[in-house]
């Protein structure tokens, strides 16, 4: 694990709190805040508050019950340096816990922006007429790529993650529209100029893969970077991520990092310039047992 300067954990955990906040309202329940999106979009988590003590099994039970009659998912977030004794009190509460390596850029290391195999990069224009589509692409995208991890044992391969790994231009087009609301609220918040979106595109498949950037300040997170099942292993996950690094840089973002799902899927972003600096805990509700 890579070095770190002293401050890298207070300006992770503002960001974390700062983020949400044009977007949703707050409950407070113990140590926790949990974050409400007004409107549709993708769901908040609820955090330990900044400067709190560690959140008790009780304040983690009293906010799934009240994230599950909001219908919210049941999902908390925190970085493990920060609240360390937290790994130990969730299992308590019901919730399984991903350790998610935790990256930071030097940007030192940063990779030079290459030529793509059979696809050109392009930046979600949230006044374009073509937004609502290519967002609806994006978004299918991801969850595609998500629902069919490229790093998994046999074991982990079912009937349904084999049917999403083989997932095309065709899957993708047969997402549902989105809302005219999820459309709106995209547009507010690509428009304030701290979300962007960049997609590889083929001419003739369309959006193949896609990423994100979110940014508070001088701090940016690099999220959903995903690559549609059957265009893996031609560089495109790396290359959005490291061309989204290098816009971050020229606004003068000075901290830029992602949490990745496992090791195997941080390597990838190690060659484009990210070190290890810590964990990212991302509890959900463990599975019943069989």
């Amino acid at each position: 694990m890579a070095p770190v300067d002293s401050g890298l954990f207070d300006r992770l955990e503002r960001f974390y709190d700062a983020l949400p906040r044009p977007w949703a309202r707050t409950e407070e329940i113990g140590s926790l805040t949990l974050f409400i999106r007004e409107g549709e979009g993708w769901p908040y988590y609820a955090r330990p508050r900044p400067g709190s003590h560690t959140p008790s099994a009780a304040d983690l039970v009293d906010t799934r019950q009240r994230q599950r009659e909001l219908g919210l998912p049941e999902a908390f977030e925190w970085v493990h340096e920060t609240t360390p004794d937290l790994l130990a009190v969730a299992p308590s509460a019901g919730l399984d816990v991903l350790q998610a390596p935790l990256l930071v850029l030097d940007p030192a290391a940063l990779v030079p922006d290459l030529p793509l195999r059979d696809a050109k990069l392009r930046y979600l224009d949230p006044a374009a007429p073509s937004f609502a589509a290519d967002l609806r692409a994006a978004r299918a995208v991801a969850r595609l790529g998500f629902g069919a991890p490229a790093h998994r044992t046999a074991l982990e391969i079912s009937e349904n993650t084999l049917v999403i790994e083989a997932a095309g231009p065709a899957e993708r087009d047969a997402a549902p529209a989105l809302t005219e609301e999820a459309v709106r609220q995209a547009r507010d918040m690509f428009a304030s100029g701290d979300y962007v979106t960049v997609v590889a595109e083929s001419p003739t498949e369309g959006i193949l893969a896609a990423a994100t950037s979110q940014r508070v300040g001088e701090v940016a997170e690099i999220v959903g970077v995903a690559t549609l099942p059957s265009a893996r292993n031609r560089g495109y996950a790396s290359q959005l991520t490291a061309t989204l690094a290098g816009r971050l840089l020229t606004l003068g973002v000075n901290l830029i990092f992602l949490a990745a799902g496992d090791d195997d899927v941080a390597r990838l972003y190690t060659r484009v310039g990210f070190r290890r600096a810590g964990t990212a805990c991302i509890a959900s509700p463990a599975a019943a047992p069989l």
